[in-house]
Formats: structure tokens, C-alpha cells, sequence
């Protein structure tokens, strides 16, 4: 038997809890019968090669939650609704007009109680921290509220009734082309200026004060949002992650060359100092040099692939970034499904239709695309979010632990084969468990205040789209 136990900790008589299993990724490998003790949610100790105990929690396969390094939470409301053809080709362009139609009709309340729906389905698919890339600032008509930081509120109090753990990135949004072109009517609850950003993110601060390990960022929205001048004065309002959408549409690059002569991740690199406190959402449509630079810059790429396929946006060149050595994380996006394993599984898919070959984000000859992409989403995924990159279960770590469920009748596959397993075989919901800071938040593969969650989502959801 091995027991390994932190260094440093703090001195509590609090309860213990035990959790036992068959076995689990930790930050030194894979390891057999391994028991893990949470303290005051963390990692107290753990011991490998030990029988369960009387009182454990047992269960096949334990690993760090993941980090979903981008959602917009109020969009899982909208998901399903702008799947009808349009008179024209649709896309990208057409989709954001069902999605402006429906930002219109929320309220704090309303949106509070969609990103706990999010929320809850983001913690039963693996993900146990988000980053919430929150633009919808100010009131129905585009007046600020009395209290600029209202809606981070509701955000925040949607974490704190799920557990989640929450990177709050405030967006910096002022206008609606390159050039610094006015924002149009539809984008009258997202704009700032940067004054107004400033108290924006002071408040937001505030509102995220209360939750344990929350982290504040920013986000200037995109290159089209904001001028450079805005962007070198939003990246020096934090020393937190800063990200930011970028390349994600043919015309967003097009528009970018016609305005600036540049395309976009060449342009953010001329403009600003980038480096690993950024995240690059998307990032669809860079050129072999801007991919170089990325990977050189130390930035994670902030891949949203089911939204990306949804949004018929395109594939990333992951294949040419992973040559680069570039870092990279997955996110949830626009909410229109919701799962970390189904993230993973169509980046794979998707590379697999490119390049008409298979095991594409897979290490060397002989490595597994699910160990290779789990691995890799937790190195990036923490990054990206601010918070501490351990890529396997370690005392002292705060205990952000999911337990993946063994097949039906059968042994848990063995190491990596498990998170092949969870990514390309296993049903829709295949995590068993989540602790989120040491506290159980899902059992059975539900989250445990589901059915509240569900009747206030329904409850608001059936009230925003009466009042359409």
C-alpha cells in the first residue's frame, strides 16, 4: 500500500469523506484500488492499492473534472430554437438574429435561472469549472441597471445554486465592425464604453466574491467589437485571463483582410502582447503562421466543436497546432448540447472527416486519443480558467473529482482504454459522480438538485418564449 498525503494543508477536525476506486488518474499515472479522503474540499490524502473500506463511496474510474473554458449560459434557453431553414443559405450571420430575438425578453431572474439549468448539465458532463464569457450586461431597453453588475449577480448566483466552480470573464463590447463602426440596436444590451467597463467589472467582481475559488478575466469580445486602443486598455484592467473570439467565420476573416490588411490572429498578435493568460476562442480559420504563433505565444485555442458544427462554422486545424505544440481546451459554447465527453468526441470525429484518417489527436503509435485529448483538455482547460494545471488527482488539490461509470455488467476498460471508452463508446451520460470542492453535486448521473432546477428553467423558459 502507498499513501501520499500533502505537504501543507490546513489543521481541521472537520469530517472526512472517502471515495474508493477501481481505479484513477492521478498526477503521476494511472493507479489501482485507490482510496481518496476529501477535507474541507480538498485532497486530504490518497492510497493506492488498498480494499475498500466500510463507509467509501465505491466506483470504477475516477479523474479531475474538466474545465469548460467557454459558455454562454442564457443561449441554453435558445437551444433547438433557429434549426429552420431561412430564405437564404444559413449560418453563423442568420443564427445570431434568432439569438439577438431572444436575449431581448431576459431578466436577472430568467437568466439566473437558465445558466443553472447549463449549469447542472455541465457538472453531469464532466465539467466541474466554467468560464462564462458574459456579455449581456444591461436592462431590456440598454440602460445600464442602478447596479452595473446585476446580471453578473444572477450569473453567480446560478453557480452558487449548482456548485460549479466559475471563471466570470466580463465582455467588452462596443461596436459592431472593424473600424470601430457604431453598434446597431440589437446590440444594445452588450455595449460599453470604458468607463463603464471599468465600474462593470468592479461589480462583477463583487458579485463573484462569495463563491470559493472563483475567478474574475475579461473578455473584449472580438476584433470586430472592439478598437485596438479598447483592447490594450481591457487587457490592462486585470492580471486574470483574458479572452477573446477570433477567426471563427470565412466573412469575419475577409472583413478582417479588407479592413486591416491582416487576418485576425495575425492582427490581435501585432496589437497586443499575447501570452498564456489568453484563450482563443475558436480560431477556425488561421493560416500555418498564425497557428505557429499561437502555439509559440503560449495561449490555449478554446475549441467549441459542437457548436462549431452546429453553427456550420468550420474545423480547426488541430492536427497542424498539435504539430506546433499548441495548447488547447474545449468548451460548450452556445449550449445547444452539453457534455465534455461529446466535446472531445467531435473534435476526434471531426479531424477523422478532414483528414480521412483516424486517431488524429492521438499521441505517437500506440497512444490513445481519449487519454491524449483528456489529458490535454485538463492542461488547457485549467490554464485557460485561471486555476492551478494538474492533470491527474494529487493531495492538496482542490477535489474536482468525477467518477465515470463501468459498462454494464463488465470491469471498467483499464486506464486509457476508459477514456476511450467514455469518449467514442459509452451512452449520453456516462459520469456516474461529480464532487465539486469536496461536496457530492451529481449521484446517478443527475445532479442532485435537478428537479428544482428543472421546474424553474421550465417554469422561465415557458414564460420567455409565451412572450415572443
Amino acid at each position: 500500500m502507498t499513501v501520499d498525503t500533502p505537504k501543507t494543508g490546513p489543521d481541521t477536525v472537520s469530517p472526512q469523506d472517502s471515495l474508493w476506486f477501481e481505479q484513477a488518474l492521478l498526477d503521476k499515472g494511472w493507479a489501482r484500488s485507490v482510496r481518496i479522503r476529501l477535507r474541507n474540499g480538498l485532497i486530504d490524502s490518497i492510497e493506492r492499492g488498498v480494499a475498500a473500506a466500510p463507509g467509501d463511496q465505491v466506483h470504477a474510474t475516477g479523474l479531475p473534472g474538466l474545465a469548460n473554458l467557454h459558455s454562454h449560459a442564457f443561449q441554453r434557453g435558445m437551444a433547438g430554437l433557429a434549426e429552420v431553414r431561412g430564405p437564404s443559405q444559413d449560418s453563423f450571420w442568420t443564427w445570431r438574429e434568432t439569438m439577438y430575438r431572444f436575449v431581448d425578453r431576459l431578466r436577472p431572474d430568467e437568466v439566473s435561472a437558465i445558466a443553472a439549468m447549463a449549469f447542472a448539465e455541465m457538472l453531469e458532463g464532466g465539467f466541474t469549472r466554467v468560464a462564462e464569457f458574459h456579455y449581456l450586461h444591461h436592462d431590456i431597453d440598454g440602460r445600464p441597471y442602478a447596479d452595473p453588475g446585476e446580471m453578473a449577480d444572477a450569473i453567480a448566483a446560478a453557480a452558487d445554486q449548482t456548485g460549479i466552480g466559475l471563471t466570470l470573464l466580463p465582455v467588452f463590447y462596443a461596436h459592431s465592425g472593424f473600424g470601430g463602426a457604431p453598434p446597431v440596436e440589437a446590440q444594445r444590451r452588450f455595449v460599453n464604453d470604458l468607463d463603464g467597463f471599468q465600474r462593470l467589472l468592479q461589480d462583477s467582481s463583487r458579485a463573484i466574491s462569495s463563491l470559493p475559488d472563483a475567478v474574475i478575466g475579461v473578455a473584449p469580445h472580438s476584433l470586430r467589437a472592439v478598437t485596438a486602443d479598447e483592447l490594450r486598455a481591457v487587457c490592462g484592467m486585470t492580471d486574470g485571463p483574458i479572452h477573446i473570439h477570433i477567426a471563427e467565420q470565412v466573412r469575419e476573416v475577409e472583413d478582417c483582410l479588407a479592413w486591416s490588411g491582416a487576418r485576425p490572429v495575425d492582427l490581435l498578435f501585432d496589437t497586443v502582447e499575447v501570452d498564456r493568460r489568453w484563450c482563443l476562442i475558436h480560431a477556425t480559420h488561421t493560416s500555418p503562421v498564425e497557428l505557429r504563433r499561437m502555439a509559440a505565444s503560449g495561449a490555449v485555442a478554446g475549441l467549441c466543436p459542437i457548436t462549431e458544427a452546429n453553427l456550420g462554422d468550420g474545423v480547426f486545424p488541430a492536427a497542424d497546432y498539435l504539430a506546433a505544440g499548441g495548447a488547447w481546451g474545449v468548451g460548450s459554447d452556445s449550449n445547444v448540447s452539453i457534455s465534455a465527453g461529446q466535446e472531445l468526441r467531435m473534435l476526434e470525429y471531426s479531424q477523422r472527416l478532414v483528414h480521412r484518417s483516424r486517431n488524429v489527436m492521438a499521441d505517437p503509435e500506440g497512444g490513445s486519443s481519449g487519454g491524449a485529448m483528456v489529458r490535454a483538455a485538463l492542461a488547457g482547460g485549467a490554464q485557460a480558467t485561471g486555476t492551478d494545471i494538474v492533470v491527474g488527482l494529487s493531495p492538496g488539490q482542490v477535489a474536482d473529482i468525477i467518477a465515470l461509470a463501468a459498462p454494464d455488467g463488465c470491469s471498467p476498460p483499464l486506464e486509457d482504454r476508459a477514456l476511450d471508452h467514455w469518449i467514442f463508446v459509452a451512452a449520453d451520460r456516462p459520469v456516474e459522480a461529480v464532487w465539486r470542492r469536496g461536496r457530492q453535486v451529481v449521484r446517478d448521473g443527475r445532479h442532485i438538485a435537478r428537479q428544482s432546477i428543472v421546474r424553474r428553467y421550465a417554469e422561465t423558459l415557458s414564460r420567455v418564449l409565451d412572450d415572443a
